[in-house]
C-alpha cells in the first residue's frame, strides 16, 4: 500500500499491555471501545497484528469520557510511550495543545489534522468509498429507497454520507434516500438501541437497504435490518459481513488498521504530515466475502469496480462533502 500523504480514575481505564519499555508504542481508542466492532475495532486490529508480527509491546487506554483525553494523552508520554496513535477527530484540539510540550514523541492521529512538527494526520477519502456501496445499495434496493444512518452529526460523517448519495443517484436517479443523524454529542457514537430505532423508522419509511456510519450505534441498525425481512445493511470501518451472514450488503472498509500498523511499525521519529488514504492507496473499499458472496452479482461487482478505476484515473470526480459544506446528492 502507498501513503501518501478529572486524572484517570479508576484503574480499569488505563489497560496496559503486558511491556513497559520506554518506547512501547501505544494507542488510545475514542469513547466506545475497541470492541466496538468498527472504527476502534479496526485501529485494534492493526495495532494487535504489529504485535503479533513484531513480537513487541504497546500501551492502551480507552476513553470511558471527553474529560479524560488530556490526561489519557499526557499519561502515555510522559510515561515514555513513543509513538502514540489517537482513534478520532475529537483529539484534534487536544494534540493541539499537548504535542508541542513533548517534542521528542511523535503523534499520529486518525481522523483530523493537526499541524504541529511531531504529529502524523491521517485521513481517508470515505466519500469515495462510500460512493461505491452506495452504487450497490441502489443496485440491491428493491424499493428505490435507501437509508443512511450516521453517528454523531459532523462534517465527516456527512462526508460519508454524500458519497453514498452520489453513489446511488449514479445508478438510481430517482431513488429516495433517507438520512438521519444519531445526535449532537460523543455519545452518538456508542448508542445502538437509539440506532435501531432510527433503522427501524427508515424501514417503515420504505427503505430495504440501510447504510450504517455511526461507530458502535451501527451494531444496532445492522441488527434491526437483520430482524426484517427483505431489508440488507451495510457496515462500515471494519468489515462486518459476518456480523449477519446473508444481510449485510457490503461494508465500506476504512482501512484504520493499516494507518496504525504503519506508525507503530515507522517508530519514533516516523515521517509527519498529512497522510490521505483514498481508493488509489488502497485506504478505502468495500468488502467482499463468503458472507455477502450471494449478495452482490457479478454484473454488479463488475459496475462498482468501473467506477472505482475511474474515481481512481479521475474520470469520475466524487464530490466532497467538505468542499463547499453541502452535497450535490443529499440535503441535511
Amino acid at each position: 500500500m502507498t501513503f501518501m500523504r478529572s486524572i484517570l480514575g479508576a484503574a480499569a481505564t488505563l489497560a496496559l499491555v503486558a511491556g513497559t519499555a520506554a518506547a512501547d508504542p501505544a494507542i488510545i481508542f475514542d469513547l466506545g471501545g475497541k470492541f466496538d466492532k468498527s472504527f476502534n475495532e479496526s485501529a485494534f486490529t492493526g495495532a494487535k497484528r504489529w504485535a503479533d508480527t513484531t513480537g513487541g509491546s504497546f500501551r492502551e487506554i480507552e476513553m470511558q469520557s471527553e474529560a479524560q483525553r488530556e490526561q489519557a494523552l499526557r499519561r502515555l508520554a510522559e510515561a515514555g510511550s513513543n509513538p502514540i496513535v489517537m482513534t478520532g477527530f475529537a483529539f484534534g484540539n487536544v494534540l493541539a495543545e499537548v504535542a508541542p510540550d513533548y517534542p521528542d514523541t511523535s503523534f499520529a492521529i486518525i481522523d483530523a489534522v493537526v499541524d504541529e512538527p511531531n504529529v502524523r494526520s491521517v485521513v481517508f477519502s470515505e466519500h469515495e468509498g462510500s460512493y461505491l456501496v452506495g452504487m450497490l445499495a441502489a443496485e440491491a434496493s428493491k424499493s428505490g429507497t435507501v437509508g443512511f444512518i450516521g453517528g454523531m452529526d459532523i462534517p465527516l460523517i456527512r462526508h460519508f454520507a454524500c458519497g453514498y448519495a452520489q453513489g446511488v443517484k449514479a445508478v438510481n436517479p430517482d431513488a429516495k434516500i433517507i438520512s438521519n443523524m444519531t445526535g449532537t454529542t460523543p455519545a452518538a457514537w456508542n448508542d445502538p438501541v437509539k440506532g435501531s430505532e432510527l433503522a427501524k423508522a427508515q424501514i417503515s419509511q420504505g427503505a430495504d437497504i440501510i447504510y450504517a456510519a455511526a461507530g458502535g450505534t451501527g451494531v444496532g441498525v445492522l441488527q434491526a435490518a437483520a430482524d426484517a425481512d427483505g431489508v440488507l445493511s451495510i457496515g462500515v470501518d471494519s468489515n462486518q459481513n459476518h456480523l449477519h451472514p446473508g444481510k449485510v450488503l457490503t461494508s465500506m472498509v476504512k482501512r484504520v488498521d493499516n494507518a496504525v500498523e504503519k506508525a507503530f511499525n515507522d517508530g519514533p521519529g516516523f515521517e509527519t504530515g498529512t497522510i490521505v488514504l483514498g481508493l488509489a492507496e488502497e485506504g478505502v473499499g468495500y468488502a467482499m466475502d463468503e458472507n455477502n458472496a450471494e449478495l452482490v452479482s457479478d454484473e454488479m461487482k463488475a459496475a462498482v469496480e468501473d467506477a472505482k478505476q475511474k474515481i481512481i484515473s479521475g474520470e469520475v470526480e466524487v464530490v466532497s462533502y467538505y468542499d463547499n459544506n453541502s452535497c450535490p446528492a443529499l440535503e441535511f
